[in-house]
């Protein structure tokens, strides 16, 4: 294994410097001289500073995919919060009664939510459907558009396709 003829801690003269640079070179360019694999640097690692670690605020450095599923659980929580307390205060209204009352009571602020949701999802579908694109072709030169159109129609427990194509 190579050992550097100097420690890092002493400053090396002119002189000096020129002898460890020649035969660094001629090392490199020897045949007969092992190959380093590794070197494993030894000198102390230089502070920037001399004030001690703290706890940096904010939320920890985190890879993208953790911090998105961060993002969604707490989310998440959010929403469940809002269903919970929704149930605790028809529970707690509805706390001197039969339990029939109270399951039904208690199903209450479930099936709003799930309706609520059924409604913007819908709500989404609509809209979704209602936007049209227009497509704009602009061509230079004579111009040859043909259309088919297959449709198919199949009858009886034995499939029998009878397939007409459409043109032009």
């Amino acid at each position: 294994m190579y050992e550097p003829t100097t420690t890092p801690q002493q400053p090396l003269s002119e002189a000096q410097a020129a002898a460890e640079a020649a035969r660094l070179i001629a090392e490199s360019y020897s045949t007969t001289s092992p190959t380093a694999t590794n070197y494993k640097d030894i000198a102390p690692i230089p502070t920037t500073g001399d004030a001690a670690p703290c706890t940096q605020p904010g939320r920890p450095p985190m890879s993208q995919k953790a911090t998105d599923a961060s993002a969604l659980m707490l989310s998440g929580s959010v929403a469940a919060l809002s269903v919970g307390a929704a149930t605790s205060l028809v529970l707690y209204t509805l706390g001197q009664v039969d339990p029939v009352t109270l399951a039904i009571g208690a199903a209450g602020p479930v099936a709003l939510v799930l309706a609520a949701g059924s409604l913007l999802k819908s709500l989404a579908r609509a809209k979704a459907a209602s936007t049209t694109t227009t497509h704009h072709h602009h061509y230079s030169g004579s111009v040859r558009q043909e259309t088919t159109n297959l449709s198919s129609t199949t009858k009886g427990m034995i499939a029998r396709t009878n397939n007409t194509f459409g043109g032009r």
